[in-house]
């Protein structure tokens, strides 16, 4: 009896093959992740959104995706390869792509999200605020979702915050500098592929990225003190070309939407395993090193103090939050009051 039922499958996906087949097909260029070899692509990008968006609508979207080190991409440029067309999807940090929209830097400021958790529930907060923004500038963002905890990977001893005095940090983003300036640091800004050698040469003493990708691009070889408190995460998103969004068959549209949520799912996923695995692999615990390099020679592990929340909280009371209004304008200070500090517990109130 099983056998009408077999053929009726074989005939329904021979059918649903052929009606693909019959449609335009739909190609797609897409740059996202900093490096190639980073989990985020491997484990997301690559199966989720190139193979996973072929798979369901039987070929007919073919997306040819690439790293921004397979495209010459720095990141900052990011929102503008997909607002002139010349990139259809993009991903990056937010507070990477920032410049050309400041108030996406409010979602994740240094500082402020300790907890992965509490940054998840910023993000999606945020999300109609910030497209409200890009909208102005003809894109729509689409998912978000985390790199691994962004920590501090130095070449000097160092046991806290407090001992960045005097130290150059090379920082991944505006509030990020704001933080290091706070605690007596001296903020660097290096492209990311630029950091190793910059470590290498001692031109900076230490630098922010997360523990995964700092582990993915050989910093523990130029480092010997990693910070395992996350100052951040380095909330990234992806974004689209609005009006390519638009014109998108409803279908193949109602596709990608289901997609980018299974992202987004996978990634924050993602973000806790790979934050974890990230130390494990830079400090030499080979138990729990599952996804990212083993380093030969183990970085020593520093660990935060119990009273480091509260000195952030002040950092970030006393000179991020006030760095991010100025540059994003007045306006922000209702945005963040209103959306965001009812998660964090962290009014903003300005100085008189």
């Amino acid at each position: 009896m099983q056998a009408p039922f077999k053929l009726l499958a074989t005939a329904v996906l021979a059918l649903t093959a052929t009606l693909a087949a019959a449609q335009p097909k739909v190609a797609v260029q897409a740059i996202t992740q900093v490096a190639p070899n980073l989990p985020q692509y491997t484990k997301v990008d690559q199966p989720l959104l190139r193979d996973g968006m072929a798979k369901a609508t039987g070929g007919r979207v073919e997306i040819t995706l690439s790293s921004w080190p397979e495209r010459n991409v720095n990141g900052p440029e990011v929102l503008r390869l997909v607002r002139s067309g010349q990139v259809d999807i993009a991903a990056g940090p937010l507070t990477t792509v920032s410049g050309d929209v400041p108030m996406l830097d409010g979602v994740d400021l240094a500082g402020m999200n300790i907890d992965i958790k509490q940054a998840r529930k910023v993000a999606d907060a945020m999300v109609p605020v910030a497209n409200k923004e890009l909208e102005r500038l003809g894109i729509k963002l689409v998912a978000t979702y985390p790199f691994s905890g962004q920590m501090l990977f130095c070449r000097k001893p160092i046991t806290g915050l407090e001992d960045l005095k005097g130290l150059k940090v090379r920082t991944n983003g505006p509030s990020a500098s704001d933080l290091i300036k706070s605690y007596g640091g001296q903020p660097v800004s290096l492209a990311f592929g630029e950091v190793y050698t910059a470590l290498e040469r001692g031109t900076v003493d230490c630098g922010i990225t997360g523990s995964g990708s700092g582990n993915g691009v050989k910093w523990p070889e130029v480092t010997t003190h990693l910070y395992t408190m996350p100052v951040s995460w380095s909330t990234a998103g992806y974004f689209v070309n609005l009006g390519w969004w638009n014109k998108l068959d409803p279908a193949v549209r109602t596709q990608f939407e289901k997609t980018f949520a299974e992202m987004q799912e996978a990634q924050w996923t993602l973000g806790v395993e790979a934050t974890e695995d990230g130390i494990a692999c830079n400090v030499g615990r080979a138990e729990g090193c599952k996804m990212h390099a083993l380093m030969k020679k183990p970085m020593a592990e520093i660990k935060p103090a119990a009273n480091v929340a509260a000195s952030l909280q002040q950092h970030l009371a006393g000179e991020v939050l006030p760095g991010w209004i100025k540059r994003c304008g007045g306006r922000c200070e209702g945005v963040y009051n209103d959306v965001i500090a009812p998660i964090t517990g962290i009014k903003y109130t300005a100085a008189k």
